[in-house]
């Protein structure tokens, strides 16, 4: 096996946030270097959901481990829970050429809910550093966020009304500063912990 880890994902902006995170930020989620391969999937989510475990089995001889991610919603498998999901889609990895080295991560509902926690960095790179009222403050206001809530219920369209807001253009480019800048601890995703969690379990520090 000449690599470490290959990951499939549903599109460019999972690629993007990932690759940051490999490239920049190892120490935050404390494991060691190394080698990973991430192919942004053709399609999407629907097709990580039903043929991922197969599209990622070509790549079993050639890698340590496997990694699958997608969003829950857009997965045609909105049925079941996220949980329901990634544990069926764990037991066809163990019946596949990756028995135990290949986990699959959903998230609900969607990448955008790694996006927002309590750091300034977000406020910043969507375009809301100085404005008044504050980003979160204007999140309750109009309705995309409760009182006392976390994070929205609908993470990506309230990230793109704020960007709108704020005249900030969304490109893929956002995904990846993000990933750069915001702290990894902030991130209270269900999905981002276990994320952090399987690569310390793979990769740990030496």
């Amino acid at each position: 096996m000449s690599k470490d880890l290959v990951v499939l994902v549903a599109d460019i902006d999972m690629h993007n946030v990932l690759e940051e995170l490999f490239n920049s930020r190892i120490e935050s989620l404390n494991i060691r270097e190394i080698e990973v391969h991430i192919i942004p999937y053709s399609q999407h989510d629907s097709g990580c959901a039903s043929h991922g475990v197969q599209a990622l089995s070509r790549f079993a001889q050639r890698y340590e481990y496997g990694l699958l991610m997608f969003d829950h919603e857009g997965s045609g498998r909105e049925n079941l829970s996220r949980e329901e999901l990634q544990n069926a889609i764990n037991e066809d990895f163990t019946r596949s050429p990756w028995g135990d080295r290949a986990r699959a991560i959903v998230i609900e509902p969607e990448l955008e809910a790694w996006v927002w926690s309590d750091s300034p960095h977000v406020d910043e790179i969507a375009g809301w550093k100085g404005r008044r009222p504050k980003l979160r403050d204007w999140l309750v206001e109009r309705g995309w966020l409760r009182e006392g809530q976390f994070k929205p219920d609908r993470p990506k369209e309230a990230f793109l009304a704020a960007l709108q807001e704020a005249g900030k253009p969304r490109t893929h480019l956002l995904y990846q500063q993000l990933a750069k800048d915001v702290s990894l601890s902030r991130c209270r995703d269900a999905a981002f912990g276990e994320f952090k969690d399987i690569m310390r379990g793979w990769f740990p520090v030496d």
